[in-house]
């Protein structure tokens, strides 16, 4: 667990590392200041949010987005959020280091989110963990 990480919503690890290889447990679009506050209105609003306590999480164990080599996204309305989901989450990335990513439609999420996303990072041959 990451001190200052988003409360879980479910018994499970923010992150869990083998052999440099960094698997992050989805992440809500909660507040970590604030968990028991409403979510964010919309999926743009959610998809920012939930970015941010994925780069929590990748900091707490001393990566940051520019490890992670696959992302999987879950959306509770894929048809109406997919375009607006797509340009708020190509913002956190360089256009020519981006990670693969798997996105698919689901019927719900915990918390009532919208989006939901996974990840799994890389730690560079050598690096210390946090």
């Amino acid at each position: 667990m990451i001190t200052g990480g988003p409360r879980p919503v479910a018994p499970f690890s923010h992150a869990v590392e083998v052999d440099g290889w960094v698997i992050l447990t989805g992440q809500m679009p909660t507040d970590p200041a604030a968990p028991d506050a409403p979510l964010p209105e919309g999926v743009e609003a959610q998809t920012r949010r939930v970015m941010e306590n994925l780069r929590v999480v990748l900091r707490g164990v001393g990566l940051d987005l520019e490890h992670v080599v696959q992302m999987r996204a879950y959306l509770t309305e894929f048809e109406r959020d997919y375009a607006a989901f797509n340009e708020t989450y190509q913002g956190f990335f360089a256009p020519d280091r981006r990670p693969a990513r798997t996105t698919v439609g689901v019927t719900a999420l915990a918390v009532g989110a919208l989006v939901e996303i996974d990840c799994i990072a890389r730690r560079p041959e050598g690096a210390d963990r946090a």
